[in-house]
């Protein structure tokens, strides 16, 4: 039986043989597969492409390679650490670095020309009890952008993309930073992508940060910002700004559509530290095999407290869970 394969999958083709990243090399292997017509004409192909997104997998998780391929650039991939890995990016001195040392306990190198930031650094931002891993990244310009920073955007759970409102260039950077992730098929959107997306591009959830909003030009920053990324959540952030914390805490959590759900002992009182964080709409059970392998399958019951609940309401394994309930399992 013929393959019948689309035109565009030999083109995709051309591209995965001549790429010698193995992070790009993975994404156009799982396009191929994508786009792949499925029928019995192409079982072995499937079956043959398959094997090459396992291996490449593997190869991409373990930074490096093996049998003398081509060996992965270090940076391509940060280890994920807490409730999500955030990563940042934006032009020349636009203050990802300044965000980062404002916002964790990381100690990136700072100063008034470009091109400081050299590799990953990553921190973790502390709000409301839930920890989110920040990773600083070179800057992208119209000229350079470090060759392993699409394979962090891939990997990443939600990109804050930051740019210096107060300069007259922020609109260029916005869309050369745009025009260089796009040539790597890769999209910065809003929470949702558009309503018929291109399976052969990545959609990247992405906050902006209109950083150094306070300064002159800021406020029609601001304004000419929502109009030309609609559909982005924009917050206003500057290392002078005591709320700018909180405001981008609270943006990550939302974007990430997540809640936390703290645990107790039977008997003993809660700890409002270190919370489940889980899924909006997520269940007793889900929380049950969160915390332990083993909790989900031995779990009797539940008892929760919560806003709307009575004090240690009693539940079973499918009771939904809102943001900021206690659970306490009965095994």
């Amino acid at each position: 039986m013929p393959a019948n394969l689309p035109p565009q999958y030999y083109k995709l083709e051309k591209e995965f043989h001549q790429e010698s990243d193995p992070g790009e090399k993975l994404r156009l292997a799982q396009e191929l597969l994508a786009i792949m017509p499925k029928h019995k004409g192409t079982d072995k192909l499937q079956a043959d492409m398959k094997s090459k997104i396992a291996k490449l997998k593997l190869q991409v998780e373990s930074g490096g390679a093996r049998h003398g391929v081509h060996r992965t650039d270090p940076h391509s991939h940060v280890q994920r650490e807490g409730a999500a890995q955030i990563l940042l990016i934006g032009a020349p001195n636009a203050g990802k670095s300044s965000l980062l040392d404002l916002l964790t306990e990381a100690h990136p190198h700072i100063a008034d020309y470009p091109f400081t930031t050299r590799e990953p650094l990553a921190g973790m931002f502390n709000w409301e009890t839930v920890h989110f891993q920040l990773v600083d990244t070179p800057p992208v310009s119209a000229e350079h952008m470090e060759l392993y920073l699409p394979n962090l955007v891939r990997h990443a759970d939600l990109v804050l993309l930051v740019l210096d409102v107060s300069s007259p260039h922020w609109e260029q950077n916005l869309s050369e930073i745009r025009s260089r992730l796009l040539e790597k098929h890769i999209v910065l959107c809003g929470a949702d992508p558009p309503p018929a997306p291109d399976p052969m591009f990545l959609y990247k959830h992405t906050l902006l940060a209109a950083h150094k909003h306070d300064e002159e030009g800021g406020a029609k920053a601001l304004t000419s910002l929502a109009l030309l990324a609609p559909g982005h959540t924009i917050v206003p952030t500057s290392v002078l700004d005591d709320a700018c914390a909180s405001a981008l805490g609270a943006a990550f959590f939302a974007a990430l559509g997540v809640m936390r759900v703290y645990t107790k002992r039977v008997g003993q009182e809660v700890e409002l530290i270190d919370p489940l964080v889980l899924p909006v709409g997520a269940t007793v059970e889900d929380a049950a095999r969160l915390t332990h392998k083993d909790f989900a399958q031995k779990l009797q019951f539940a008892r929760v407290w919560g806003h709307g609940k009575f004090e240690g309401q009693r539940v079973t394994h499918s009771f939904a869970l809102t943001d900021k309930d206690v659970v306490e399992y009965h095994i």
